[in-house]
């Protein structure tokens, strides 16, 4: 019988931090490059010699601590239609049909329809009118109501603080000119 080989030793990695480190500066990669109370400004590296789109980020959290739902925004520059952009990401099995509730300090509620869904939830994008704008950067908080498809008698409501969103979007708006 042969002898039996043995495996090589493995060397120990030079720097185990270096990959993450790499990583981290490939485009494609989100980081978060500043916060304003409860905002963060949420930039995507993009290719050297370009510069990082940024947007004004918040995690939304249930009663409980779970994080339930993402709202981003920015600008979308004078020649558009809408003040700024909004994309919220809830779980998937949301009763589409019921819509995104969204509401600025107990105001009326203005309603989104869901665009799509994709593995990572299901989607609703809209715009900001100028008026919808200031009533964001003058407000305390926003509420986002949305159902469970499972539960359609249920709401889930979720509390969107404003602290620090004039601050946030005036430095998302700083980075997109």
């Amino acid at each position: 019988e042969a002898p039996a080989e043995t495996a090589p030793a493995e060397a120990p990695a030079p720097n185990a931090e270096a990959p993450a480190a790499d990583a981290a500066e490939r485009p494609g990669q989100p980081y978060i490059a500043e916060t304003h109370g409860d905002w963060a400004l949420r930039c995507m590296r993009a290719p050297e010699g370009e510069a990082d789109p940024c947007q004004l980020y918040q995690l939304l959290e249930d009663g409980e601590g779970n994080a339930v739902a993402e709202v981003s925004l920015l600008p979308l520059g004078d020649a558009a239609q809408a003040a700024a952009g909004v994309t919220v990401v809830v779980p998937l099995e949301t009763l589409l049909t019921e819509a995104l509730s969204l509401s600025i300090d107990g105001g009326e509620a203005a309603r989104y329809p869901f665009s799509f869904c994709n593995p990572a939830g299901c989607v609703a994008r809209f715009g900001l009118s100028d008026a919808q704008l200031a009533a964001f950067k003058r407000g305390r908080a926003g509420e986002l109501r949305i159902v469970p498809a499972a539960a359609p008698d249920r709401e889930v409501k979720l509390e969107m603080s404003l602290t620090g969103f004039t601050a946030g979007f005036d430095a998302v708006s700083a980075t997109a000119q």
